[in-house]
């Protein structure tokens, strides 16, 4: 089957694309995407192909995480994430500690993005969430991008605690990257709930990298906005 999988990914790969999904995704000398490899296939397409093969043995799923090519590893998660929500308890429990075992093949943005929220944020929703206090903590930056979206899934159900405690543990962090996507997550607990975000905004807006408070305050009226950016909002 892994195969068959990768003969037709082979088959619709486009080298122009390829080239251009280098250059976006960083994986020049030096860049976060260093040495990754791109077919050329479109999220679309691969979002199709998940569909036909979200059977597939869990082995082959692996297997394919474990490709060179960008594209092959997209699609094990879009095919893991599929199979995370019509497993059983064992099967998730399975599915979980591949990812987190395999994490080091989910090397770029949009490999975490696609699937941090959906399997490990699932799983973790009625359990310890130290796993993710752990993850905070590691030199890996994908793993730490992780963490924080994976408290997607809480914040979606209305649950902040877990991402305003992991945003703390982020603030230092050095990676554009990281900023960015504790600004997100910040920005969609505001978009539940304005004053626990505001809170949070308040106490560390002087202290906070500009990058992570400007992607919080995106959507805030330009003046209150102006406001943070000058750290000039009193705490309420």
């Amino acid at each position: 089957m892994i195969n068959e999988i990768q003969s037709q990914m082979a088959a619709l790969s486009n080298p122009e694309d390829g080239r251009f999904l280098q250059r976006f995704f960083k994986t020049g000398p030096g860049q976060y995407g260093e040495g990754d490899l791109f077919r050329g296939i479109r999220v679309p397409v691969l979002r199709k192909l998940s569909i036909a093969h979200q059977s597939i043995p869990l082995g082959d799923a692996e297997s394919l995480l474990r490709s060179s090519y960008h594209e092959d590893r997209l699609l094990a998660l879009l095919i893991l994430v599929r199979k995370y929500v019509e497993a059983g308890e064992a099967g998730k429990v399975a599915i979980y500690k591949m990812y987190l075992a395999g994490t080091s093949f989910i090397n770029n943005w949009d490999l975490v993005d696609a699937s941090a929220e959906q399997i490990v944020g699932a799983y973790l929703s009625d359990k310890s969430q130290e796993p993710l206090d752990r993850l905070a903590r590691s030199g890996s930056i994908w793993e730490r991008r992780i963490t924080i979206l994976a408290t997607f899934h809480f914040i979606k159900r209305g649950g902040f605690d877990c991402t305003l405690r992991i945003a703390e543990l982020l603030l230092t962090d050095k990676e554009d990257l990281i900023h960015k996507a504790v600004g997100w997550m910040l920005r969609e607990v505001g978009k539940r709930d304005l004053r626990v975000e505001e809170a949070f905004l308040q106490a560390h807006q002087k202290t906070m990298p500009r990058t992570m408070l400007r992607y919080a305050i995106e959507k805030f009226p330009e003046e209150r906005r102006r406001g943070y950016l000058k750290g000039t909002i009193a705490a309420g």
